[in-house]
């Protein structure tokens, strides 16, 4: 496990060995969750920190896994995007696939984390944690960003992948289409 401020008021936590799983810190608001199996590493990576929220960039699994247990423990609200939030609270996130993707949103629900309430769908233009939500639908469709112009620094969960998350090949590449619940 890997921890770094990546700008002030900016941190990531990299949960997973080369860099393939990561969540951030944005002031006092934890940004996704990594998968269910992640919890342990995720509460000691955030122990010395103030998490008063906790919110999403997207409904799938490696993003939400540990949401509902996290929410529960430190009890603080969770936080999605409009387009998910049915799939956060119900735990269904077969609802954020493509129906051509069976396998995929399968492999995601035996990944995922149970559903859990969301306090606040959050829109274009919404503040949290100090950066301006910038809605990118298509992997999922309430999929969201995160921007702070004054730092210039953009979270965007997987609109780009910076590691190709089945061979782990270094270099910037787009989810496959088996992953967009638009199409593209």
């Amino acid at each position: 496990m890997k921890i770094e401020e990546v700008v002030p008021g900016l941190i990531r936590i990299s949960l997973w060995r080369l860099d393939s799983l990561n969540v951030y810190i944005l002031g006092d608001v934890l940004l996704d969750s990594g998968p269910r199996f992640s919890l342990k590493s995720l509460l000691a990576a955030v122990k010395s920190f103030t998490i008063r929220v906790h919110a999403l960039t997207h409904a799938h699994f490696d993003h939400q896994g540990c949401s509902h247990t996290l929410c529960t423990l430190l009890d603080i609200p969770l936080w999605c995007g409009e387009g998910d939030r049915a799939a956060v609270e119900s735990g269904d996130l077969s609802l954020v696939f493509p129906p051509s993707s069976v396998r995929m949103a399968r492999l995601g629900q035996w990944l995922a984390g149970p559903g859990h309430p969301v306090s606040r769908s959050l829109h274009e233009e919404d503040k949290v944690g100090g950066f301006t939500v910038i809605e990118v639908p298509g992997h999922p469709s309430g999929h969201l960003a995160y921007w702070r112009e004054m730092a210039r620094a953009l979270v965007i969960g997987d609109v780009l992948f910076h590691r190709n998350p089945v061979t782990f090949k270094r270099g910037l590449s787009e989810p496959s289409a088996l992953q967009h619940s638009i199409p593209r």
